[in-house]
C-alpha cells in the first residue's frame, strides 16, 4: 500500500484514534501522523508509547500543515474543536471525523469548515468496550465497514483519498446519507447500548440478587450486557443527546415488541415465542454468512488485546 497523506492529524488519541495511527503505519498510508489530545496524562501515555510520530500540546499545532485532519473526540466536543483548528486549517486539506452520530456532527462542524477546506465525515464501524490510548490495535478495523457521509458539495477527490485510507487501513467503505446513517445507527449500536445499560441497571436493582451471585453466575446473556455497558460514558451520553430522534424511535419499536413477547407469555402462545426467536436466529446467521462475526463459541470473540 502507498502513502496516501503527506501528513496526518489525530484529535483526541483513544481507542479509535490509537488504533488508526497503528493501521497506518502498518500499511505506510501517511508520511507524518500528528496527534493531540486535551489531557496532559493522555498526552504523556502517547508520548510514552510512541503514538503518533509528533504528539502537540494544542490541536492547533498539531493540525498545521496537516493534509487529513480526523477529530476523533465524543460528538458533544467536534464543534468547539472545529471552531478553534479552523484558522490554522491547510487550504486543500480534509477535515473528517470518527463520530457514530452524523447529522449533529455536519452541523456543528459544517460551519467552521473554511473555504478551500474539504468536509468528509465518517464513521467507522468498529470498537472494544476499552477506551484510551492504550487500547488501540492495529487490526481493530479489519474486515470491519467504514461509513463515509459526505456532505453536499464534497469533492470527489477528496472522497476517493479518504476511501483509500480506510481501505488501506483494513475496512470495507460504504457511503451513506446522513439521516439514513442515524437511523440505521439506532437500530445497530444505539438503541442495543442503552437496553445493555438498562439491563445491567436493572440487575444492580434487584438486591435479592446478590452482586456476588450476578458476577459468579453470569451467562453469555448478561456478561454480554455488562461487556456492553462497560463502554465510554461520555461518548455515549453524547451519542444518546446528539441521534435523538432516531434513538427514541427505535426505544419506541423495541417497547411494542416488548409488551407483545409480555402478552405471548403472559398467555402462554409459545407458537407467537417459537416463530418471534426463528426469525431472530435468522438475522444472526445473516450476520455470520455476512463475515462480521463466526459462530465460534463465545460468539467469535477473541480475547481484547492488553
Amino acid at each position: 500500500m502507498s502513502q496516501i497523506y503527506d501528513r496526518v492529524a489525530l484529535i483526541g488519541l483513544g481507542l479509535i484514534a490509537s488504533s488508526m495511527y497503528w493501521a497506518i503505519k502498518r500499511a505506510g498510508l501517511a508520511g507524518e501522523v500528528t496527534g493531540y489530545a486535551r489531557s496532559e496524562a493522555t498526552r504523556d501515555t502517547a508520548r510514552r508509547i510512541g503514538l503518533c510520530d509528533r504528539v502537540c500540546d494544542t490541536a492547533q499545532e498539531a493540525v498545521e500543515g496537516a493534509d487529513l485532519v480526523v477529530l476523533c473526540v465524543p460528538v458533544g466536543a467536534m464543534g468547539a474543536v472545529a471552531k478553534d483548528i479552523a484558522p490554522v486549517l491547510k487550504p486543500g486539506a480534509t477535515v473528517s471525523d470518527v463520530g457514530s452520530v452524523k447529522r449533529h456532527v455536519i452541523e456543528e462542524v459544517g460551519p467552521h469548515i473554511p473555504e478551500g477546506v474539504h468536509f468528509v465525515p465518517a464513521h467507522p464501524l468498529a470498537g472494544t468496550e476499552h477506551s484510551g490510548p492504550e487500547s488501540g490495535f492495529a487490526e481493530l478495523f479489519d474486515n470491519r465497514w467504514c461509513l463515509l457521509v459526505p456532505v453536499e458539495g464534497s469533492d470527489p477527490e477528496a472522497i476517493a483519498r479518504l476511501r483509500a485510507l480506510w481501505e488501506g487501513m483494513g475496512s470495507n467503505v460504504d457511503e451513506m446519507d446522513a439521516d439514513h446513517h442515524d437511523l440505521v445507527l439506532a437500530v445497530t449500536s444505539h438503541a442495543p447500548h442503552l437496553i445493555a445499560y438498562t439491563m445491567v441497571g436493572v440487575a444492580d436493582d434487584l438486591r435479592r440478587v446478590t452482586d456476588s451471585e450476578v458476577i459468579k453466575y453470569s451467562a453469555a446473556g448478561f456478561r454480554d450486557f455488562t461487556r456492553i455497558a462497560a463502554s465510554d460514558p461520555t461518548m455515549w451520553r453524547d451519542v444518546f443527546l446528539t441521534n435523538k430522534d432516531a434513538t427514541l424511535e427505535i426505544l419506541g419499536r423495541f417497547t411494542e415488541e416488548l409488551f407483545a413477547l409480555q402478552r405471548a407469555i403472559r398467555t402462554g402462545d409459545g407458537q407467537h415465542l417459537f416463530d418471534y426467536f426463528t426469525h431472530t436466529r435468522a438475522i444472526r446467521r445473516g450476520i455470520i454468512d455476512a463475515g462480521q462475526d463466526t459462530d465460534a463459541p463465545d460468539f467469535g470473540r477473541v480475547k481484547a488485546k492488553s
